[in-house]
């Protein structure tokens, strides 16, 4: 088991409720929903059947919808694909529609996108693969003019960026509307959007679903190069949410790869100094799509994630399409298990409790647990809690302490599925007479499993807006009477 969350996105080969199973005792987390492909009906049933497996394997997995967002695409070619050669003319035009395209021209799904060209500008297609360099464009914007910079095919409906980014297209389209009411629908715990270019998108979204009747997180998917031009326009589109995903494919290519790793660090860095939660995604376990082993520099890649900050890691292709999705699943979590073992918790990541306690009473709080984990390496830590806000300050810390967020609440329990190292646990403190004795054998399985001596069970009522009164117990689990912390 790793205190990093893993999140993995469902697709034909993890749809079947066997490996969907193996995948949740390989140790999934969260699963992503990919509103880019499916009909609502797909995406209910798959929700509902994870939930349904969870429930069986007495754990809570989240549901992560992700809206489909303004990715624009060129049309369909009359053939399945194209070859395009260096040097040859290639038309973007508005006016052509599926299976009109060929070797010479294709059409849009989004044809203002010519609105927002100009000449020397250059077009990426299908993650880079193919680039164009803009040449002309039509005076009344119905179709542009490129000029191929390399030879490659192309088969339809592939993405198109623009290197540098600044294209006008809204964050929420149409299609994302109407499917967040879907992820309302199905109390999907967070709902992330793609491409937004600011803060305002983001609080716009979270309007809107809340409009929905969604109480979900809502996470902001770093891939427009505006949003990571500053830091303040980092900082802006951070603040705007409640997490961030590290989208690297399309942020990659708006860009370049050689400013990704950095704006990967500033972004990790940034969003844990304000205490969101962070996904790193995209690729990362790329050769898995067809092989059992990840390459060294996989391995290294979800490593330095990890060691950066990340609370979660996440599987696209390799879990939705890949011959093994299980084995990536694993693969990750050997390798998240192997980095939290060797590299233990730095005093930076102490520090930055600091800027995340607004008043000394929640600093006073937070800190005697911390100061308790740090002394003990064998005590664990049970924290009661109505809206997940002491698990959240203890996950940024990044604590070796094994940390387990208790709640009768399972919209509370669902968003602390992304904390790292927080195993949200279904309590009712209502109905329990005696507490310390009811969560020490709720626990006392996985106490046992982890080695552990003590079990700190905190219930923090200041840093939650529920009073000023903070109480601890500290349990010694070879011993009857606890002791007043």
């Amino acid at each position: 088991m790793c205190k990093t969350k893993i999140v993995a996105t469902l697709g034909p080969a993890s749809q079947d409720e066997g490996v969907l199973s193996k995948m949740l005792d390989a140790g999934v987390n969260v699963v992503r929903l990919n509103f880019s492909h499916g009909t609502a009906q797909e995406h209910i049933e798959k929700a509902n059947l994870v939930r349904k497996l969870a429930k069986q394997k007495g754990k809570t997995v989240g549901v992560l919808a992700d809206l489909q967002g303004p990715k624009i695409r060129i049309s369909t070619f009359s053939d399945s694909k194209v070859h395009l050669v260096q040097g040859q003319s290639f038309f973007l035009d508005a006016s052509l529609g599926d299976q009109q395209g060929n070797a010479e021209r294709v059409g849009l799904d989004y044809p203002d996108l010519i609105r927002d060209l100009e000449i020397g500008n250059i077009l990426l297609l299908d993650d880079g693969r193919i680039q164009l360099k803009v040449q002309e464009l039509d005076p009344d914007r119905s179709w542009v003019k490129t000029e191929v910079q390399n030879s490659g095919v192309l088969s339809g409906r592939k993405g198109i960026n623009l290197l540098g980014g600044g294209l006008s297209a809204p964050a929420l389209t149409e299609k994302d509307i109407t499917d967040i009411d879907i992820a309302a629908a199905i109390q999907a715990d967070f709902i992330a959007i793609s491409f937004p270019r600011n803060g305002t998108d983001i609080d716009y979204a979270r309007s809107l679903i809340r409009k929905a009747g969604s109480q979900a997180d809502v996470v902001a998917k770093i891939e427009r190069a505006e949003t990571v031009a500053s830091n303040e326009s980092m900082d802006d589109i951070i603040a705007a949410s409640d997490a961030i995903m590290v989208a690297r494919g399309d942020l990659g290519v708006e860009i370049g790869d050689g400013r990704l790793p950095t704006i990967q660090k500033r972004l990790i860095k940034r969003a844990r100094l304000t205490g969101k939660p962070v996904i790193t995604a995209t690729q990362m376990m790329e050769s898995m799509i067809e092989n059992p082993l990840p390459t060294r520099a996989e391995v290294l890649d979800v490593a330095n994630a990890i060691l950066d900050g990340s609370d979660a890691v996440m599987l696209s292709a390799e879990s939705a399409a890949g011959k093994y999705p299980v084995e990536s699943i694993e693969a990750m979590v050997r390798i998240a298990a192997g980095v939290e073992f060797d590299s233990g918790s730095s005093q930076e990541h102490w520090d930055e409790l600091d800027s995340l306690c607004d008043n000394p009473n929640k600093s006073f709080a937070i800190s005697s647990i911390i100061s308790a984990t740090k002394a003990n390496r064998k005590l664990g830590v049970a924290i009661l809690t109505g809206d997940g806000q002491t698990p959240r300050l203890m996950s940024r810390c990044q604590s070796d302490a094994q940390v387990w967020g208790l709640s009768s609440n399972e919209k509370v329990l669902g968003k602390m599925t992304l904390l790292r190292g927080v195993i949200p646990t279904h309590f009712n403190l209502a109905q329990q007479d005696d507490l310390l004795e009811s969560v020490t054998q709720m626990l006392s399985d996985h106490t046992t499993q982890f080695d552990l001596e003590s079990l700190l069970i905190a219930k923090l009522s200041s840093l939650e807006g529920q009073g000023e009164v903070n109480t601890c117990w500290m349990v010694n689990l070879g011993a009857t009477d606890p002791i007043p912390a």
